[in-house]
């Protein structure tokens, strides 16, 4: 069971025995360590429904309560609080059963559901630029939590691989002559140069046209060079998803291509509902309560990124048999999800029991306040990005250790690409921020060198101790029940992480964690001469079970650990 669903139970049980009707309540981590670890304030609520004063409801909850197990104590505070201290012995308890756990006491979903991910979704047509990086890592980060907790999770990475713009693309690329390994390795320039000769060359423009028609009816000669174009810059994809060591692969690709021929299908299931209604020639979907129709079919038969999010809702729900689908896509595109989703639901592509969320995220600022963007005022291609990165790196940690030149290299990479994945997802997602390489390269405050250097700390405790841990956990003082109350609330993080798709409560989480244990390491020391050998144990316990939790708390983010730092 859950570490605050128990606390939760005995305050359930105290309600029975003292006969009180009452909803599901919940307890709240106390605000101060004065107040306890735990704060019940549902007496207020309830006192107005029972007619009693909220002191008399508490004081009847309190005489109930069962302090054999994870309550030590409690006392009534203000007009019906009720403050909670925990047992320590149960509190070590605990610890020891998480410490001795792969998972470390997290466990797996009783009732699995399968998910689908939607996130990062780079163009085709264009490298990946710094535009992409949060929905890449926001999306991996929440399709590994899901993971861990024990979610069947399907990642789908919706690439634009279809439309007018490739038969100009192909035709650019046949002109060219190569084999497209060479004229390929900058897209940008490559969709430049492209669009220069369509806007230019009336007869180069009407042969992309053609083009289009050919893909489109299957011809091989126009679906090789179109194949050869997507392998390509799928490669492009690939380099940028290795240097952030997010798990997508080409198999988790689903593009527009994929949907293309249930079109048509989708069209005709809308007007067999009576949901369609033509407008300008256009087919539309108009809701209750919007003023601005879905738009499924122009006027000139084609279709629209709506069209193809409905073809791909329903496979997702009805072929894959996802009870959840999550798209990791900008804020700005809420109104069109909003809109999409509806439909969806009122035509019955997506059962009601399907949860369908669009995951909303911010803009990466510079420190101007404005979008990240070249001093020319060009986008930054990403990997641009995450070479940077790695260089800053390398000049944040040079003077730390004496290293080899390889075990730099190592370290810069890994160092480099999770200070920036740590700062972008420490941010409330729907937040914009601003881009800061100091901020995120800084051994202090809530970055992921702060992590790393903690998770190092441990290590070199380990490295000078050469013996077996043994023994019991001890709760000896305030700072190491704190520790170890902390501990214990991993899962609880883990799983409301999970249900707002908050990757900074999990970042705001091991922050919290590693300032406590940063305190504990300078106040209680373990192997320092005179700690008598049950207590260095104990603190060599929490002190391996923090390590383990930054590396798991890491590892959900995508970033890893370092041993020495």
């Amino acid at each position: 069971m859950k570490f605050k669903s128990q606390i939760n139970q005995v305050i359930k049980d105290a309600f029975i025995k003292a006969n009180i009707e009452h909803e599901a309540m919940s307890v709240s981590e106390a605000t101060k360590s004065e107040f306890g670890d735990f704060q019940f304030n549902g007496a207020m609520a309830l006192s107005k429904k029972l007619g009693k004063n909220p002191r008399e409801i508490a004081t009847e909850i309190l005489n109930n309560l069962d302090f054999t197990g994870p309550l030590a104590k409690a006392e009534i505070a203000g007009p019906g609080f009720i403050n909670l201290w925990l047992n320590p012995l149960w509190i070590a308890s605990q610890c020891e059963v998480a410490a001795k756990d792969s998972r470390l006491g997290v466990g797996k979903r009783e009732t699995p559901i399968k998910v689908v991910v939607d996130y990062s979704g780079p163009n085709m047509a264009k490298q990946m630029h710094v535009g992409h990086l949060r929905s890449t890592i926001i999306g991996d980060t929440l399709a590994n939590l899901l993971t861990f907790l024990g979610d069947d999770v399907i990642r789908q990475n919706h690439i634009g691989d279809w439309g007018t713009q490739f038969g100009m693309l192909i035709a650019y690329l046949e002109e060219t002559g190569s084999d497209g390994s060479s004229c390929l390795k900058d897209l940008e320039q490559f969709y430049k140069d492209a669009k220069k000769r369509f806007d230019e060359d009336e007869n180069f423009a009407n042969k992309a046209r053609e083009y289009v028609v050919k893909i489109q009816s299957g011809d091989m000669h126009c679906l090789n060079l179109w194949q050869k174009f997507i392998d390509i810059s799928l490669g492009h994809c690939e380099d940028v998803y290795g240097k952030l060591c997010v798990k997508l692969t080409r198999d988790d690709v689903k593009a527009e291509s994929f949907y293309n021929e249930d079109l048509p299908q989708v069209i005709e299931d809308l007007i067999k509902q009576n949901l369609l209604k033509e407008s300008d020639g256009a087919q539309c979907v108009f809701l209750e309560g919007e003023k601005i129709p879905v738009i499924v079919q122009k006027s000139g038969g084609g279709y629209l990124y709506a069209t193809t999010d409905l073809a791909a809702l329903r496979y997702r729900a009805n072929v894959l048999g996802a009870k959840r689908i999550s798209y990791i896509v900008d804020a700005r595109q809420a109104g069109h999800f909003k809109q999409v989703f509806k439909v969806a639901k009122e035509s019955d592509f997506v059962a009601e029991d399907v949860t369908l969320e669009h995951v909303a995220f911010g803009m990466m600022m510079d420190k101007s306040g404005r979008p990240f963007k070249t001093r020319d005022g060009g986008t930054v291609k990403l990997t641009d990005l995450l070479d940077e990165a790695v260089v800053k790196a390398k000049a944040a940690i040079k003077d730390k250790e004496n290293y080899s030149q390889e075990e730099i290299e190592d370290l810069a990479q890994i160092i480099g690409i999770g200070a920036v994945k740590y700062a972008d997802l420490s941010i409330n997602r729907e937040s914009n921020y601003i881009f800061s390489w100091d901020k995120m390269l800084s051994f202090e405050g809530n970055t992921s060198l702060y992590m790393q250097y903690a998770y190092a700390r441990i290590q070199s405790i380990f490295r000078r101790f050469d013996g077996e841990i043994k023994g019991d956990i001890i709760i000896g003082d305030a700072l190491e029940h704190r520790l170890s109350v902390m501990l214990l609330r991993f899962e609880d993080i883990l799983n409301q992480a999970a249900v707002n798709a908050a990757p900074n409560q999990i970042t705001t989480y091991l922050y919290e964690l590693v300032t406590l244990f940063m305190r504990f390491y300078e106040q209680n020391p373990m192997l320092k001469e005179g700690v008598d050998e049950q207590t260095k144990m104990s603190r060599l316990q929490l002190a391996d079970l923090t390590a383990k939790t930054i590396k798991q708390g890491l590892d959900i983010l995508g970033i890893e650990v370092v041993n020495k730092l």
